[in-house]
């Protein structure tokens, strides 16, 4: 018996651990929210699954806010945000990168607003936060997300 355990405890201590490779997830408070930023663009590769959906995108060099953002209608929320606000603030990024990361919502708040899996060759465009200072990875949190005519608050869930 005692035999049977070491070559089961050897077994197992010589059997490599493989862990997959996952994407950085980044604290929330990195992020500047009073500076909101807008991008538009084609969806490179995405990633369904938590702690938060992604997509990769890919954005034009001459990327400008559209003049009719600030009117986009915007769904209401469970938490007080100022859409109206943050979609007239809204600007362009000053780094100048091809593609972004755009982090979404958990999988449950996607499922609440009925938001379908978004793949790769989709045009989206977003509102979110990026870094206070704009250095380190392209990475957005959004906060308004415009998929196929229509908009989606992923702060929380629908009102």
């Amino acid at each position: 018996m005692k035999r049977r355990c070491l070559v089961l405890a050897a077994a197992a201590a010589s059997t490599a651990v493989v862990v997959p490779p996952a994407w950085s997830h980044h604290g929330w408070s990195s992020f500047d929210q009073d500076r909101p930023l807008y991008l538009e663009g084609r969806v490179v590769s995405a990633r369904w699954q938590n702690p938060h959906a992604e997509l990769m995108i890919e954005v034009s060099p001459d990327l400008k806010v559209p003049a009719d953002l600030a009117k986009r209608p915007l769904p209401a929320q469970s938490a007080p945000v100022d859409g109206p606000g943050l979609l007239a603030k809204a600007t362009v990024p000053r780094r100048n990168d091809r593609q972004w990361e755009l982090e979404l919502a958990p999988l449950t708040r996607m499922e609440a607003w009925k938001v379908q899996e978004i793949k790769p060759g989709t045009r989206i465009s977003a509102v979110g936060f990026t870094s206070k200072d704009e250095k380190g990875d392209a990475v957005m949190r959004v906060e308004y997300l415009f998929v196929d005519g229509k908009a989606y608050g992923l702060r929380s869930s629908p009102a």
